[in-house]
Parts: C-alpha cells; sequence; structure tokens
C-alpha cells in the first residue's frame, strides 16, 4: 500500500481527504452571493428594497417597471392635452406603442415621435424607449372569417 503511495505521489496525484471549513464557507459565500437570500453575511437581515432590487435584477424586469411606472404618470410626464388624445398601450423591445383618439391625432404624434421620446428617457434617466410608435383608431372590420372576397364591401350586402 506504502509503494501504491509513493509512486502516485510521484507522478503528482493529491491526497483527498476531508473538505476543510475554511473551502466549505468559501463555497457557502459563493452560493450567497449568487442567490438573492434575506439575509447577509452572518445572517444579518438585508432590507427588502436591497432584495427586491437584486431579484427585479436578476429577472430581467428592471427596464419593463421603470417603463410602466413612466405609463403610469403619463399624464404628468406628457402633459393634460396630449393625455386626453392619447394612451400607452404597451411597451416592447423598446418601443413604446401608443394609441391615439383620432388621426389628426395620431399625425401629430408621429410628428412630435422625437420630441416624446426624449422626454420619456428624460424621465427615466437613461435611454429606454428607442422608438416611439403611434396608432391611429381602427375603423371597423366587415371581414369574418380567414377567406374574403374582393368586390365593393359591406354595401354588397345591402341591396
Amino acid at each position: 500500500m506504502e509503494r501504491a503511495r509513493q509512486s502516485a505521489r510521484q507522478r503528482g496525484a493529491r491526497v483527498s481527504g476531508p473538505r476543510s471549513a475554511r473551502a466549505d464557507r468559501q463555497r457557502k459565500q459563493e452560493r450567497t452571493d449568487r442567490e438573492a437570500l434575506p439575509y447577509g453575511s452572518g445572517r444579518d437581515p438585508v432590507l427588502m428594497s436591497d432584495t427586491v432590487a437584486a431579484l427585479m435584477r436578476r429577472m430581467g424586469w428592471t427596464e419593463q417597471i421603470e417603463v410602466t411606472s413612466v405609463t403610469a404618470r403619463w399624464r404628468e410626464v406628457v402633459g393634460d392635452q396630449i393625455a386626453d388624445r392619447c394612451k400607452p398601450l404597451g411597451f416592447e423591445d423598446g418601443i413604446l406603442t401608443v394609441k391615439a383618439s383620432t388621426t389628426a391625432w395620431a399625425t401629430q404624434l408621429t410628428l412630435m415621435k422625437g420630441q416624446l421620446t426624449h422626454k420619456l428617457n428624460e424621465e427615466l434617466g437613461r435611454d429606454i424607449v428607442k422608438e416611439l410608435r403611434v396608432l391611429g383608431p381602427t375603423a371597423r372590420s366587415w371581414t369574418k372569417g380567414p377567406r374574403t372576397v374582393k368586390g365593393r364591401g359591406p354595401r354588397d350586402t345591402y341591396g
């Protein structure tokens, strides 16, 4: 047995034994750093806001929550006149979608895209909104089902 140990040492093998308590503590600290636990080193309590902020960063929610907070204060950010005539619909991949009440306001907001984008990003503190997509009011669709026939439209059925 001693000869086998001797030859293993010559080949560079290490002695495998029980792990040290220091290595265990270091592994535990690394695991604690990766996970957002409600306690710090020595199990001291951590502020709830720090834990929630770490969770939001880890899940990738920070950008969406920032934009949602601005759209919740839409009237304060864009002003009463614009807020009366348009509302935000959603935010996805840097594109904020806004729906206008009339086609005239949709055109006006399209002309003001740069100003509104700048104002929103200024409110957020960084460039999150890359593009502002303006939708106008939608007309009623008379088509039913996946297939349609070209023609004059709904007037054909009224006689």
